[in-house]
């Protein structure tokens, strides 16, 4: 079965950067879609970011200008940079992988188990 990990947790300033990885254990970046994930406290979780297996990217509106999503295809492993970051970006970040519908979406059948980022005002 893939797995996925994440990594990257910290505790960053507003207004600072922080990077996030996820390797997978098997090459499925050509065949799936990933993304990444996040849920903050009390709230539902919410699709962040997107990359298709076609190279196509998706941005949630409120990080916009601020995240880029990416990949190695070489190292299996989806990256998340995350700049200007703001107190609301906090929350528990995961990694998804599956149909681009389903990412896009409510979210594929791959989970990471989640990685938690805190921006501090």
């Amino acid at each position: 079965q893939v797995q996925l990990v994440e990594s990257g947790r910290g505790l960053v300033q507003a207004g600072g950067s922080l990077r996030l990885s996820c390797a997978s254990s098997e090459s499925i970046l050509s065949t799936s879609a990933m993304g990444w994930y996040r849920q903050a406290p009390g709230k539902q979780r919410e699709v962040v970011a997107v990359l298709t297996r076609n190279g196509v990217t998706n941005y949630a509106n409120s990080v916009k200008g601020r995240f880029t999503i990416s990949s190695d295809t070489a190292k299996n492993t989806l990256y998340l940079q995350m700049n200007s970051l703001k107190p609301e970006d906090t929350g528990v970040y995961y990694c998804n992988a599956g149909p681009t519908f389903r990412v896009l979406s409510t979210g594929g059948d791959l989970w990471g188990q989640g990685t938690q980022v805190t921006i501090s005002s």
